[in-house]
């Protein structure tokens, strides 16, 4: 069987990591979801996420933590009423964490709150050898501030003089400034905060990062390399460094009414919205999970990831397909087994990609996406969409799309549109995809 599906992979796409074939072969040691934390533009607990999910609230608006002098105020997604300050301790370490890390952070403390993990000294739920981290994230953006002054030491005569960086700019450059802005800081500082001393690791894959994480985290369980990983992800596309660069995100045009945006599926999708939010999700070997006496809200039955060989920039239809078909294997599913599809969709053109790739490989199975309550939340997105469908199980209930109003003729798949929609079958397909022609699909079932 491992023969044929490799054929079957060197056939339709290339497979540039030797993991692909060996997940095609699922261990003994079933994975479950146990806890689960959100930081969303839509919510920060989960009670409150699920609401707004529900409601069809937008988390789009005119961002008001960027200082502009624009006429028109920019337009994104931001998470409100963040206070990293009750959750990190001790608060002194805050000064060396970029809000993409604070986010990480939070997040996976909210998640194993969720999931009842104990750190306290001599009661602790897991062995620090045992634990670990893979967390998703990507670019980093600057915080202005920070090096403003040391810039503004080597400007003479209203010009920027860069023989005067080392003598005179660096003095005013914080010592550990660098701390703040590497990707797999989010993952180091999530082990620090746990003592977490198992796996660590961070993929920076854009809006698929979340999922190779996951992804990722599973093997390590899998393989019995720790009983307990920390994964998720955290983005943040409207630090203003990142913003500047919007041209390269297919935005919607600036409008008086944000919130119509961005439109996934929809016949009259413009682009999307960018923002930012992280998600964590505490996975577990189920035999160690049963035996703490933590509660599964759900298991992982199969995942895959693919990648077109001739891809160039954007997603690829063949990618998407052979990730939902290779998932579906390892997970002794049907289509008719699944009660939805958490699609990528976020108000691009090539929504009609994964539509069409949902439709060949799924048929009419009912579709659903957060993307239009707040668009592209980077290496974030796919953990907090994720955790939408994670809720969805316990509920029962799969929200409904919000700004898809009419379907469009290129977007052949089954909406959840205009009302949300009893779950009638427990397990769903989670797709991502990067622009990178890489696509990722994870399936779960409740537990």
């Amino acid at each position: 069987m491992l023969a044929i599906q490799r054929k079957t992979i060197a056939r339709d796409l290339a497979v540039d990591q030797p993991q692909h074939c060996v997940t095609s072969i699922m261990s003994k040691k079933e994975v479950v979801i146990t806890g689960l934390g959100v930081l969303s533009p839509i919510g920060i607990e989960l009670d409150s996420f699920w609401g707004a999910l529900l409601e069809g609230k937008s988390g789009v608006s005119y961002l008001n933590s960027i200082q502009t002098q624009l006429e028109r105020r920019p337009i994104g997604s931001e998470v409100p009423d963040f206070h990293p300050k009750d959750f990190i301790k001790p608060k002194k370490n805050i000064k060396i964490m970029s809000r993409d890390i604070q986010m990480g952070v939070v997040s996976a403390i909210l998640a194993c709150q969720h999931a009842n993990l104990s750190f306290e000294e001599g009661a602790r739920s897991v062995d620090p050898e045992r634990l670990g981290c893979i967390f998703g994230c990507d670019l980093i953006g600057l915080e202005l501030d920070l090096l403003k002054d040391a810039f503004r030491k080597g400007i003479v005569d209203g010009k920027y003089d860069f023989s005067t960086w080392g003598t005179a700019s660096m003095e005013s450059v914080m010592p550990l400034w660098m701390l703040k802005y590497l990707p797999n800081l989010v993952a180091s500082n999530i082990a620090i905060s746990l003592d977490a001393r198992g796996p660590n690791n961070t993929p920076t894959l854009d809006r698929g990062s979340s999922l190779a994480a996951f992804m990722e985290a599973c093997r390590i369980i899998e393989r019995g390399a720790a009983d307990v990983m920390i994964a998720g992800g955290s983005g943040n596309k409207i630090n203003p460094t990142v913003l500047s660069r919007s041209r390269a995100y297919d935005l919607a045009p600036w409008s008086e009414t944000p919130d119509q945006d961005p439109r996934p599926f929809d016949e009259n999708r413009r682009g999307t919205i960018i923002g930012e939010g992280a998600a964590s999700f505490v996975l577990e070997s189920k035999d160690f999970a049963i035996a703490r006496g933590a509660k599964p809200l759900a298991v992982v039955r199969g995942f895959a990831e693919a990648v077109k060989p001739t891809a160039t920039f954007g997603i690829e239809q063949e990618a998407i397909e052979s990730s939902i078909r290779l998932a579906m294997e390892r997970a002794e599913l049907n289509a008719k087994d699944l009660g939805h599809v958490n699609a990528n969709a976020i108000g691009l053109q090539s929504d009609s990609k994964e539509a069409v790739a949902i439709s060949n490989q799924l048929g009419d199975v009912p579709v659903f996406t957060a993307g239009g309550h707040f668009g592209n939340l980077g290496s974030g997105a796919g953990a907090v969409e994720l955790a939408a469908s994670v809720l969805s199980l316990d509920k029962g209930m799969i929200p409904a799309v919000r700004n898809c109003v009419d379907i469009a003729k290129d977007c052949p798949v089954n909406v959840v549109k205009d009302a949300p929609l009893s779950i009638q079958k427990s397990a769903f397909l989670k797709l991502n995809h990067a622009n990178t022609g890489r696509s990722f699909a994870v399936v779960l079932e409740k537990s």
